[in-house]
């Protein structure tokens, strides 16, 4: 089976779905808001996202000054936080083994290429990288 989208039955494989992410000694409510984050030079930056839902943390994200090597430390840092999500929170990674060998794709229509996959294609390589599906596909390899 393929779960293409992170939505309805699977909304809680979405970085925006609410839970608790211990990170850098900082608490954030969100996958989302810890990985914007992530972004900032300093830990007063930082501190702007920990009480931020995931929607305002990822139009602020874009607004921040990137690190330097933002580039090289992003996917380690996803992998990290995806993990942290999955394996403090019994509920969420019951469901996330309960997929069992289910291909993950984050398909999406905001044009996420890199993360995701966006129509019309919604197969990885056809239309975007689907980082965020094959983290989610480690972590749960990780867990098990």
């Amino acid at each position: 089976m393929v779960i293409r989208q992170f939505t309805s039955e699977y909304s809680w494989l979405s970085n925006f779905y609410p839970c608790s992410i211990y990170y850098n000694k900082k608490y954030y409510s969100s996958v989302e808001a810890a990985f914007q984050a992530q972004k900032c030079i300093n830990d007063e930056e930082q501190n702007l996202f920990i009480n931020l839902d995931a929607g305002k943390a990822k139009r602020l994200g874009k607004k921040v000054k990137l690190r330097p090597d933002w580039e090289t430390v992003k996917e380690q840092i996803m992998y990290d936080l995806l993990l942290i999500k999955f394996i403090n929170n019994d509920e969420l990674k019951t469901k996330l083994l309960a997929t069992g060998d289910d291909y993950i794709i984050e398909g999406n229509n905001w044009g996420d290429r890199y993360w995701g996959v966006c129509p019309p294609e919604s197969e990885p390589g056809k239309n975007g990288l689907n980082r965020l599906g094959e983290l989610l596909m480690l972590v749960r390899s990780s867990i098990r």
